[in-house]
């Protein structure tokens, strides 16, 4: 059989007491590593949830609502207040604007807002220079 440690006690002593230190290093850092886990674990079960519906406000004074989103849209401004469904449904159905990315209108099963209010994209005008060169 193959014996690759020292031969003298006096050595075979100095590796227990490196390899034990060693393993106190590592089970510090297991403990450690176990600590920071269990807290982000706690960190996300004890997180709100986000809200589920968000109207985000203009600036000035009363802060008029702009737009609304569905809570986690990801075009949602840094002025914001939640907002329950009934309230997104009745500022919608009064012709607030619907976020065109996550669609609150279709999510609530609003349909048929844009025959009703006028559209707020821009006109294309006809007329004017339209027909001259320069």
């Amino acid at each position: 059989m193959f014996d690759d440690l020292p031969p003298d006690l006096d050595r075979l002593r100095t590796l227990r007491v490196w390899h034990a230190l060693w393993l106190n290093r590592i089970d510090a850092k297991i403990a450690l590593l176990e600590r920071r886990e269990a807290e982000a674990e706690h960190g996300r079960e004890s997180r709100p949830r986000p809200p589920e519906w968000v109207v985000e406000v203009g600036i000035g004074t009363g802060k008029p609502p702009v737009q609304v989103h569905a809570g986690t849209c990801h075009m949602i401004g840094s002025r914001r207040r939640p907002v329950s469904r009934d309230e997104a449904r009745r500022l919608l159905a009064e012709g607030l604007r619907a976020c065109t990315h996550c669609q609150p209108d279709t999510q609530l099963h609003i349909i048929d807002l844009a025959g009703r209010f006028p559209s707020s994209t821009p006109q294309v005008r006809t007329g004017g220079y339209a027909g001259k060169t320069w």
